[in-house]
């Protein structure tokens, strides 16, 4: 299986022909599609009409795909996601598929820090609900994991799950690009590999504990990693 990811196209109402040649380059070179979040750029119900017709191309090939924060801007994340399921790519959000024998779990993710830095449950109620929110998050993706029963399983972030593919960021967003906790159920339900977007100025690899592949598919930055070929990740199982 060849899986080709990408996050973080921010496609807008303006959008019309500025993802084909992404996803015809995509058409050419995998069987499936994962999708990392932040797809529209203000989250509304028109930005996902047009990235559905700029993905005319891999019309046939399944895609799985995660929301980012940038879908949630508008308050109206719901009907993005009835636009994009209409067009039958899969959202995980808590859950999971099997597509020819391997297994996608996802979850957005959310931010919060990393290792004995994490922000932690304390003071201010609004600070308790942060954290509690990221842990949500965290049993979202471990939920989607326990449930698959396939032999190879990947895992669907938009907020990283590692620091090292946040590493080149402007310290003070940090914390807010990606946390630890999201880690904690890739150890206990092994993946083959965690695609994850968000972090435009990170690194586009990274490593678990237990040594599993993190990439940071983030468009803007493979685009200035890998300036000679189309931006997208391929991975080949």
């Amino acid at each position: 299986m060849r899986i080709a990811a990408v996050g973080d196209l921010h496609c807008t109402a303006t959008s019309q022909g500025t993802f084909q040649p992404l996803f015809d380059a995509i058409a050419t070179a995998a069987d499936v599609i994962v999708l990392c979040g932040d797809l529209t750029n203000y989250g509304l119900a028109e930005e996902a009409r047009v990235l559905v017709k700029e993905m005319s191309p891999v019309s046939r090939l399944p895609v799985v795909a995660v929301l980012g924060n940038h879908d949630y801007e508008s308050g109206a994340a719901d009907q993005v996601k009835l636009v994009l399921g209409e067009a039958g790519i899969q959202i995980l959000d808590g859950s999971g598929c099997d597509i020819q024998g391997v297994g996608f779990a996802g979850a957005k993710g959310l931010g919060g820090g990393f290792g004995e830095r994490a922000v932690q449950p304390w003071g201010e109620d609004i600070m308790k609900r942060f954290v509690h929110e990221t842990i949500d998050e965290a049993l979202k993706l471990e939920s989607a994991l326990a449930r698959l029963r396939t032999p190879r399983r990947i895992a669907v972030l938009h907020y990283s799950p590692v620091r090292q593919t946040v590493e080149g960021e402007w310290p003070e967003i940090i914390p807010f690009l990606g946390s630890s906790r999201l880690e904690e159920p890739l150890l206990r339900y092994p993946v083959a590999a965690v695609f994850h977007g968000h972090a435009h100025h990170g690194q586009v690899e990274g490593r678990t504990r237990d040594d599993t592949p993190v990439y940071n598919v983030c468009l803007p930055l493979l685009r200035e990693r890998y300036p000679e070929r189309p931006p997208f990740h391929l991975l080949e199982l």
